[in-house]
């Protein structure tokens, strides 16, 4: 994300029955499969209406489709007159007939489609943007001209299939006053002065992506080629103005991060990794190849706080950019694994210790949000609203999640599912089923009941219980008891840990929560001094646990 920190809105009560398809409404259609985007656009200093002559490459993968539908916001009085409209649509030399209506722009094909058909359609539009590209003047005063198209956004600038759904290439071929630099997704392959004070620059990205993933920053920049990983260019743009702040700030920690998401999960997708300063977004945005920050995010001291939000971008571009949710209802397959996958580098870098921080920090957050949202789960069910897309919860409950599940899995298969489910899903799309069989094939598993009690129901695990121990027998009981006033039962394995008053005088025994109400007894050799319910710090609940 989108990292607003933290972002909290207000949020529907969703409802639904794990088992059942869960599937957005946007409107799929699956025979229709976009391939590439070319956004011819200009930009101008006198106006802030845009010029966009776009070329879509569709393949079409039955036969008999009629028509193509493409997401495009018109000019309304609603909107004060912003908006795009449509002046011509044309392909192979032919005007084609088509209704821009309800921000749906709909093509007549001149024929049905055949299986496997392949055809390009060139559509001419012009407008002001009602949102999605920002065109406004920065923090020093300085026009500019910048992407911002969570979570369906773009649909104002761009015609497009705008959903996660349909992943596709892209090019930006962009003319702008010459005063300005250009950047976008993937690599730029022309930069060329023109008559009358413009520059033609031209930005590719080869590997298919989410269309909110597009990007396009256009200002005046200080730009520093910082390092490379494995061939691939780290960059640096930033206000000028920031220059030795911004440059200072995002040297680091970008390529260890690279290294470690590439080491443990799987290749980089990308061509590129840049750190974009910009005014278009709150916190951060994780664009494809240039990840957007916002403009007060440049401090010039590397803080602890921008510098998680940096890990987390980059993060996104194994979970949410490479593998993308098929729909919005499984948004956590984005937010929930980086804000994981943020914890396990900062685990790897900076010790244990900061991970169990960021950990409790994220336990804070969960129980305080269900205070107010007890109903809320991270699994939507046919959101409706995209500005409830996401909640703390999809972030912060949804890293939980994966924690126990490591936890459930064991470490080692959790990084082979891990491993597995990226080579599978890779520039592709995934459901939070495809991710659950991937950790059953790993860990040889049943999952099906924790995916249900964490991820498809709302809710925490409060623990209240009681121990004593037995001197003649050397035998300590426990007694547990489920108090979520929800009435739902948790079923998850605990750690006990018992310790003496000596060094060595420890032990960690396993057991399995299968009711609101457990006994438990086992062994042991030293009398306790202190018994903690979940030592390791493996579950998401509230525990209180005395003695006798």
């Amino acid at each position: 994300m989108k990292y607003g920190l933290p972002f909290i809105a207000n949020f529907l009560i969703l409802f639904s029955v794990f088992g059942n398809p869960i599937t957005d409404n946007y409107p799929k259609n699956p025979n229709i499969d976009a391939l590439n985007y070319t956004f011819r656009i200009a930009l101008s200093d006198s106006t802030d209406e845009i010029y966009c002559e776009e070329t879509v490459d569709i393949q079409f993968l039955a036969a008999g489709i009629h028509t193509l539908r493409l997401d495009l916001v018109k000019a309304t009085e609603k909107l004060e007159n912003k908006g795009m409209i449509v002046s011509g649509v044309t392909s192979k030399g032919k005007v084609l007939s088509f209704t821009h209506e309800n921000d749906a722009l709909i093509i007549r094909l001149p024929s049905p489609s055949i299986t496997n058909q392949r055809t390009s359609y060139t559509i001419i539009y012009q407008g002001i943007p009602a949102t999605g590209l920002h065109i406004g003047n920065n923090k020093y005063g300085d026009r500019t001209f910048f992407s911002d198209n969570w979570p369906n956004k773009g649909r104002n600038w761009m015609a497009t299939i705008d959903h996660p759904y349909d992943k596709a290439t892209c090019e930006f071929i962009v003319t702008a006053p010459e005063r300005y630099q250009v950047v976008s997704n993937g690599l730029k392959i022309e930069e060329t002065n023109l008559p009358q004070g413009r520059r033609l620059t031209h930005w590719k990205q080869s590997v298919p992506i989410a269309t909110w993933l597009y990007v396009l920053g256009v200002a005046e920049f200080a730009v520093q080629y910082v390092d490379e990983f494995e061939g691939k260019s780290i960059q640096t743009w930033v206000y000028p103005q920031d220059r030795e702040a911004g440059f200072y700030d995002f040297a680091q920690p970008t390529k260890a991060v690279l290294e470690f998401f590439n080491d443990r999960i799987g290749p980089f997708s990308y061509e590129k990794l840049a750190n974009v300063q910009s005014n278009s977004v709150s916190g951060a945005m994780e664009a494809a190849t240039a990840i957007l920050y916002d403009d007060e995010a440049v401090v010039g001291d590397r803080n602890e706080r921008w510098r998680n939000v940096a890990i987390h971008e980059i993060a996104h571009h194994w979970f949410g950019n490479a593998v993308t949710e098929y729909d919005w209802d499984d948004v956590w397959l984005s937010e929930g694994f980086a804000t994981y996958f943020t914890l396990l580098f900062i685990e790897h870098q900076y010790g244990r210790d900061a991970f169990l921080e960021g950990l409790a920090k994220s336990k804070k957050t969960v129980d305080e949000f269900y205070l107010e949202h007890p109903d809320y789960r991270i699994v939507h069910d046919n959101l409706a609203d995209l500005s409830k897309v996401v909640s703390v919860q999809t972030y912060q409950k949804g890293s939980w999640a994966l924690h126990m599940l490591r936890g459930v899995m064991g470490t080692a298969a959790f990084w082979h599912g891990i491993q597995t489910y990226y080579q599978r899903y890779q520039n592709a799309n995934a459901t939070t089923d495809d991710f659950r069989r991937e950790m059953e094939a790993a860990s040889g598993l049943d999952l099906r009941h924790f995916f249900e009690q964490w991820l498809y129901r709302p809710g925490i695990l409060k623990l209240e219980g009681t121990w004593n121990y037995n001197t003649k027998k050397k035998e300590i009981s426990i007694k547990l008891k489920q108090v979520q006033k929800d009435g739902s039962v948790f079923n998850m394995p605990l750690e006990i840990g018992v310790y003496g008053t000596q060094a060595d005088q420890k032990m960690i025994q396993k057991v399995r929560l299968e009711n609101d109400r457990e006994t438990y007894k086992f062994l042991v050799e030293f009398a306790p001094e202190k018994v903690m319910l979940d030592p390791n710090t493996w579950i998401l609940m509230d525990s209180n646990l005395k003695e006798e």
